[in-house]
């Protein structure tokens, strides 16, 4: 089990007090599986210091502000690739029947293209399957790094740390992302005329449903990082994420 993928996709989830109550072990335990580099762990700090200094609630909004309300930082992968074609729902099912040929079983409310998600998958497998599964969606998660940078997001170091991981992504599919609009979640306006177009159910940790998943999952972190760090059991079985029907 690669605790750092696990880590990750914690940062990644709605913010919940769970995440608060072990987000300090995160670095020590980045640092010990030394996956990252020391400068990609370095640039985590920021957020993580948000989770232990920041209220919750302000927390939860600003992640519903950037992910919910924002479809270009959107953390469902096939967003980004498909859209709402027909392609999306058969790369779900495939995706689903790749969880589940490893062992991860996903509700049915789960999204498989949420990358919290896809990043808890990534951490039962051998880590050099992993690096090279990773790859697949590198294009992706450059263009969200990067809307996230422009906007000076903390957030941004998540993705910088996975583009560590990935390697250099496609060029020219990296450039056709980037000519995608980038939608502003403070034009109420632009964002009505999408809602009136079609239903949008906020998804991973909505403030409404308290995030179970996200629970069940940070349950087995701290399971995993307590009482002693350097010492942690590998488990996967009932390894699971948030990844709520958000409308990206």
């Amino acid at each position: 089990m690669t605790k750092t993928f696990k880590i990750l996709a914690a940062l990644l989830t709605y913010p919940t007090a769970e995440i608060q109550e072990v987000v300090s072990d995160f670095l020590p335990l980045l640092k010990d599986e030394a996956l990252l580099s020391a400068a990609s762990i370095e640039r985590l700090k920021p957020l993580i210091t948000e989770y232990q200094e920041r209220d919750l609630v302000d927390l939860q909004e600003r992640y519903v502000l950037l992910f919910d309300r924002t479809r270009s930082l959107s953390l469902h992968l096939f967003e980004h690739v498909h859209g709402e074609s027909r392609d999306r729902g058969q790369a779900m099912v495939d995706l689903k029947a790749m969880y589940e040929a490893k062992g991860l079983e996903i509700n049915s409310i789960e999204m498989p293209d949420f990358l919290p998600l896809f990043l808890e998958y990534l951490s039962i497998l051998q880590c050099e399957e992993a690096l090279e599964v990773l790859q697949e969606p590198a294009h992706v998660i450059a263009a969200i790094g990067e809307r996230l940078g422009k906007r000076g997001s903390s957030y941004a170091a998540v993705m910088g740390a996975l583009g560590q991981l990935t390697g250099p992504a496609d060029a020219k599919v990296l450039d056709a992302l980037r000519k995608e609009p980038d939608d502003n979640p403070d034009d109420l306006e632009a964002l009505d005329e999408i809602w009136e177009a079609e239903q949008v159910t906020f998804g991973p940790g909505s403030p409404e449903d308290g995030c179970p998943k996200v629970s069940d999952m940070l349950a087995n972190l701290q399971a995993e990082i307590s009482p002693n760090i350097s010492d942690i059991s590998a488990t996967s079985g009932d390894a699971k994420s948030d990844g709520g029907a958000n409308n990206g």
